[in-house]
């Protein structure tokens, strides 16, 4: 199989000598579905930032490749990280939209590594190009919020315009720091199943950082644990024991973490296998209203 993500003896220290990551090596096939759990502080979001470039490790210590091109090595930026970053979408816990612009301004930033920069900085699109955000926005279920501020949709709907944005960019691979931990129950598993969909159907390799394991295990057939700034797990959702979490979380572990470990023969609830729904109808009329 193709590598999607491949990380080799990576160290992050902050100031203080307060290390992050502690030689983390990773490697993520191309098509993978795989969960980053562990505490607040074991370097899920460190190690995420790295593989997208936007932090870099210490000097001398560590690489990144995504998609057999590097990222960044020793320390050092790679000089063709900007072609790399285009095939790279990142999905971050607070969304990282413009609360002023409108969701369909929003989804065409996707498209800024692939049009004119004079294009992109006069926000000049043309009619297919919006065409393209709306059959995303129909993807994942809010097409008919595209002229709204983005400041007016409800926190997963705002997270599902994130998704529909890295659609839009054509990404190859998905980072999602932590997308569902300020969302409620309902728009976890919406986003969730989102993600889960367009990596089955797409092929698209997703690399989810989670707080919350019973979606790990729901969603994710691989789960790589982190502690410490260490890879101390790296194996099925499935195998995921209570003394493993107990070992990670310390006082932080809930029994909604345990579900489905403790050997009483249930498994957890798997995602949704149903097609994503699209109105391509009101996706065109929409772009061209």
């Amino acid at each position: 199989m193709t590598v999607a993500i491949q990380v080799a003896d990576l160290i992050k220290s902050f100031k203080r000598g307060n290390r992050a990551l502690r030689g983390v090596s990773l490697q993520v096939e191309a098509g993978e579905m795989v969960a980053l759990i562990g505490a607040s502080g074991s370097g899920k979001s460190t190690l995420l930032r790295h593989v997208s470039g936007l932090l870099l490790s210490d000097r001398g210590a560590g690489s990144v490749q995504v998609l057999g091109q590097p990222v960044q090595q020793q320390g050092a930026l790679a000089a063709n990280v900007r072609h790399v970053r285009k095939d790279v979408g990142v999905i971050f816990q607070q969304f990282n939209l413009v609360n002023r612009l409108s969701v369909l301004t929003n989804v065409l930033v996707g498209l800024l590594g692939q049009i004119p920069a004079w294009r992109g900085c006069l926000g000049l699109f043309s009619q297919e190009e919006k065409r393209r955000a709306m059959r995303a926005l129909a993807r994942v279920g809010i097409a008919e919020a595209a002229r709204q501020r983005a400041s007016t949709l409800s926190g997963g709907q705002q997270q599902r315009a994130a998704i529909a944005r890295a659609l839009v960019q054509e990404a190859k691979v998905i980072l999602a720091d932590e997308p569902i931990a300020s969302l409620d129950p309902a728009s976890s598993r919406r986003v969730m199943d989102i993600l889960s969909r367009i990596n089955r159907e797409d092929g698209i390799t997703v690399l989810v950082s989670l707080h919350q394991v019973d979606y790990a295990r729901r969603y994710c057939p691989r789960t790589v644990a982190l502690k410490d700034g260490e890879v101390v797990y790296d194996g099925p959702s499935e195998a995921l024991t209570p003394n493993l979490l107990k070992d990670l979380y310390g006082a932080d572990l809930t029994e909604e973490m345990l579900e489905g470990t403790k050997g009483t023969g249930r498994t957890p609830p798997r995602a949704s296998t149903g097609p994503v729904q699209v109105s391509t109808e009101l996706a065109v009329a929409a772009a061209s209203g």
